[in-house]
């Protein structure tokens, strides 16, 4: 299937750290694969080069067949919720998912070239649709102050599955969030994308979100991929002395 493909993607920052090295990645349309390992591994830089906030040093990362390397973020069918939600705290509700979509432009129909700006109607109906996904409908004119953690992290998401991206880009979302929310919001995450049909890649360092959630995880550490595989595989059959010590709990004896 038609997807995400990274090829021999590395990132050097100019001090000459390495923070990726020579990754490989072919991510099929529609999947929720998850990047774990400790801090520092690389995930993030690569959910970040993905996203068009950083430029490999080499390498190059391919959608549906087109190369998307030197893409800016915004010329990219992809969205990012970040940790920390980025909310903008002097809109409600309804005009943070409407953000977007007031600066975007699409074909204009009567004017064939040339672009227009979506109509009121156009960007009501899809800021109620974002909403119900996440089951904020009442929410509209909500200040975002007067929301808990959970539900900022829910208006984040509307407001990134609202520009109907391709790919949406999660890291660390739940990591502000407390333990039974983190629980609830993970099988929610799941249901939305069932219900969204789009490609999921979420970051995170806690081994047993990454488990739970996932088709697929990629096991990091110094910037190179240790394994890849269906959570029960990368369980019982760890490529690795450090992949066995990182995900679950492990006796390790020398043999």
């Amino acid at each position: 299937m038609a997807g995400l493909s990274l090829k021999n993607v590395c990132k050097v920052y100019p001090n000459g750290f390495e923070a990726v090295k020579n990754f490989n990645l072919e991510i099929a349309d529609q999947e929720f694969i998850i990047f774990v390992g400790p801090s520092g591994c690389g995930k993030s830089t690569t959910l970040r080069m993905v996203a068009g906030f950083e430029i490999p040093t080499s390498g190059q990362i391919l959608l549906n067949g087109k190369d998307i390397t030197n893409l800016p973020p915004y010329k990219r069918p992809i969205n990012t919720v970040f940790q920390r939600y980025a909310l903008f705290p002097h809109l409600d509700v309804y005009d943070n998912v409407a953000f977007g979509l007031k600066l975007k432009r699409v074909p204009n129909e009567k004017k064939p070239g040339k672009v227009r700006k979506l109509t009121a109607e156009e960007i009501d109906e899809k800021v109620v649709n974002a909403l119900k996904i996440v089951d904020l409908e009442e929410f509209e004119n909500r200040d975002i102050s007067t929301l808990s953690g959970g539900q900022q992290q829910r208006v984040a998401i509307a407001r990134a599955i609202v520009m109907e991206p391709e790919i949406l880009l999660l890291d660390e979302p739940l990591g502000a969030l407390d333990l039974k929310m983190r629980k609830d919001m993970q099988l929610e995450l799941k249901e939305m994308h069932r219900k969204l049909g789009i490609t999921f890649i979420y970051v995170t360092h806690d081994q047993e979100e990454a488990l739970t959630m996932s088709d697929t995880i990629v096991v990091m550490n110094d910037g190179v991929i240790q394994q890849i595989g269906r959570p029960n595989e990368i369980y019982d059959e760890p490529a690795n002395a450090f992949v066995a010590d990182f995900i679950g709990e492990s006796n390790i004896y020398t043999g």
